[in-house]
């Protein structure tokens, strides 16, 4: 192949398109229709466009880059390795190592090979975010421009314009279909967030057929109705228009842009009967040989990388960014002497580290029979965080006034103040939680609140959450039955056990004011997982502990809250408010002449990491009688009670109520307790 100036452009799309069309065919599973369409905006992008270091791919204010259509895998990992992306360590260190070797890329979908599937963040450098579930990348891609705004919004100082990078996501029919990223797509849109490309390849095809089957919508008028500025590129390998797009939309400052890109999956193919096949399978030997040729490619060479391509991708992106990076680590030497305070600050979101002295504000809760909701005392310790903790961000679901997540003193955070502290996410649960995500993934410690229940909303971020270990915070009010009179729709039954399901997700389920106060302080030293914060409306007594146990227990998950003298007859472990309803068992079973310990575990997950002598020094095996008492289903509970071990909770959906009236007509209460082990030990 002889390689020119203006060919070299051709020859750099077709290397892209083959190494998609030999990776699915190696692992003879994938899509290859998407990465070889999409070579040509994505070569565009990434060479004239995007700043970007290979060198240095972790720089800070580096544009990100999201493949929101996660299918098209290849081509994101034909481009980090082409473009030379080094690997970074466990340590964040840049190493010498390529991040995606050719090697790699023919291990395409295999067991411990970087090419996944899907791109999944963490298994090579260049990943910005895992993506596969459609519109979860768009909604993470929302998430990564409200960020830089507001580091920007922050730390920049006149002359020292340390942030203000973009974010480009491409985007497919699906991921456009798909109700969260209307949610995010809105929440940009009323944000104004001008640094946030969204690139839909417009190809009229999904799994089933033309998208004419299911989706008839204007997709332009839409977003132009969500206030988004809009684009129409109407042929994917025009260059030139492709260009031009991505100048306007560097040059707008007042909405996110949507660029609406025409192609036809698997481009290039000879055999256009094949196209549609091309989204959802190998093309085949004899049709990969049919569409090189077609190239003007060697038929019978595979995953070949011309050496000009990548000299092309280091004198272009690489050349670029690297000028970039080394220009902004000089801006921030210069800025740490003129603003060493500031500078401390973005170091320890960039090492993604809780700045010292972060628990000074911490006070502990005295006393108190009457108590307080644990939704109430969490706003109250999330305003002793806040001052100390700069990078602590967030907001709730339109119920901030009920999950009591307001920051005092701070500013909301709109397209007016994106110095603000208090994000508004409105009534969109997914769109929040994936947005959080983008946020975590940017340094940032966002919290995100809303009624328990509606977890079933934002289930799907959540468990990305925990694949890709981001300590989102979950803060859930309104726990249980207890919330009362909304009735069934709005009490969480099975919710517990569902977030305690997810692997790698530490759910949280304070006692009373002291165990949050706790909960917080271990869910921020909690650096790699994502955490639950589930919260009462109704009060629950603070406890004393110079009578009680030390709520410092809740950092290992759970503890003896109560002890008796001697052997106890019977174990009580509770969680939340039920945790007060053992302990008024305890006393009454005491007057019976049965004695009893209380156990509080508000985290179930922080207490299986504890050593065997500690659990079992808690739990006691060789007592016989153990009795847990949680306004939840049971499942979960059997490995600290047993298969005979009594559960006082829920079995069905709830009713609308008062909380005391409800507790009682479902028997969850103290009452019920004696009864029950009264039952079992004279049997």
């Amino acid at each position: 192949m002889s390689v020119t100036a203006t060919s070299i452009r051709q020859l750099a799309i077709n290397t892209i398109r083959t190494l998609s069309m030999d990776g699915v065919q190696a692992a003879n599973s994938g899509h290859p229709g998407t990465p070889m369409a999409l070579a040509p905006v994505t070569f565009q992008l990434w060479t004239e466009v995007l700043r970007f270091d290979p060198a240095d791919p972790m720089w800070p204010n580096r544009d990100r880059f999201v493949l929101s259509c996660g299918h098209a895998s290849m081509l994101l990992y034909s481009m980090i390795h082409l473009s030379g992306v080094r690997a970074v360590d466990a340590h964040g260190k840049v190493t010498s190592r390529e991040s995606l070797t050719l090697d790699d890329l023919k291990k395409f979908r295999q067991l411990h090979s970087p090419c996944a599937g899907h791109p999944e963040y963490g298994y090579a450098t260049g990943i910005e975010t895992t993506t596969g579930p459609l519109g979860q990348g768009v909604g993470n891609s929302v998430g990564m421009a409200i960020a830089s705004k507001h580091m920007a919004a922050k730390y920049n100082r006149p002359g020292f314009e340390l942030f203000g990078y973009d974010i480009y996501a491409l985007c497919s029919d699906g991921d456009l279909m798909e109700g969260v990223a209307a949610e995010a797509a809105s929440i940009a849109g009323h944000l104004k967030l001008s640094n946030l490309c969204w690139i839909y390849d417009d190809n009229g095809i999904t799994i089933e057929g033309h998208t004419d089957l299911a989706f008839s919508e204007g997709v332009a008028q839409r977003f132009r109705g969500l206030g988004w500025h809009t684009i129409h590129v109407t042929d994917a390998n025009d260059l030139a228009n492709l260009q031009t797009a991505f100048d306007e939309f560097r040059a707008n400052s007042d909405k996110p842009t949507l660029i609406i890109v025409n192609s036809v999956i698997g481009y290039g193919s000879p055999n256009k009967a094949n196209t549609h096949g091309a989204h959802g399978a190998p093309l085949g030997d004899e049709e990969i040989k049919l569409t090189k040729k077609y190239y003007d490619w060697p038929e019978d060479e595979k995953f070949l990388v011309p050496p000009s391509v990548r000299e092309h991708f280091a004198s272009t992106l690489g050349a670029r960014g690297h000028a970039a990076s080394q220009a902004w680590n000089d801006r921030f030497a210069a800025y740490a002497k003129e603003y060493p305070k500031e500078a401390a600050e973005i170091q320890s979101i960039l090492d993604r580290k809780l700045p010292s002295g972060w628990d000074a504000g911490l006070k502990l809760f005295p006393a108190d029979a009457k108590g307080m909701a644990t939704r109430v005392s969490s706003g109250k310790v999330l305003n002793m965080l806040a001052p100390h903790i700069p990078q602590l961000i967030g907001g709730s679901a339109d119920l901030a006034p009920s999950t009591m997540t307001l920051l005092n003193g701070e500013a909301d955070f709109s397209h007016l103040n994106f110095h603000g502290r208090n994000m508004h996410f409105g009534i969109r649960e997914h769109g929040m939680g994936s947005v959080l995500n983008g946020m975590s993934l940017c340094g940032l410690r966002p919290y995100g609140a809303t009624f328990f229940v509606f977890t079933d909303y934002m289930r799907p971020a959540m468990r990305l959450s925990s694949i890709m270990h981001q300590p989102v915070m979950y803060i859930l009010t309104h726990d249980s039955i207890g919330l009362g009179e909304d009735g069934p729709t709005h009490q969480p039954i099975e919710h517990l056990a569902a977030c305690r399901a997810i692997p790698g997700l530490y759910v949280f389920r304070p006692g009373d004011a002291n165990e949050v106060l706790y909960s917080y302080r271990a869910a921020l030293q909690i650096h790699k997982h994502p955490v639950a914060m589930v919260l009462s409306r109704q009060n629950t007594p603070t406890f004393d502990p110079t009578k009680l146990g030390n709520a410092e227990g809740t950092l290992r998950g759970g503890y003896v809250l109560s002890d008796c003298q001697g052997d106890p007859d019977v174990v009580l472990i509770g969680t939340g408010t039920e945790v007060a309803l053992c302990l008024k068992a305890q006393e009454t079973l005491a007057g019976e002449g049965i004695s009893a310990r209380v156990v509080s575990m508000p985290c179930f997950e922080l207490f299986d990491e504890q050593t065997k002598e500690y659990r079992d020094s808690v739990l006691l095996p060789h007592v016989r009688v153990r009795v847990a008492c949680e306004a939840g289903i049971r499942q979960g509970w059997d490995p600290y009670i047993g298969l005979e071990g009594i559960f006082i909770g829920m079995s069905t959906f709830g009713a609308s109520a008062p909380a005391d009236q409800l507790y009682k007509h479902f028997k969850i209460t103290a009452e019920q307790i004696v009864l029950r082990v009264k039952d079992i030990m004279q049997s």
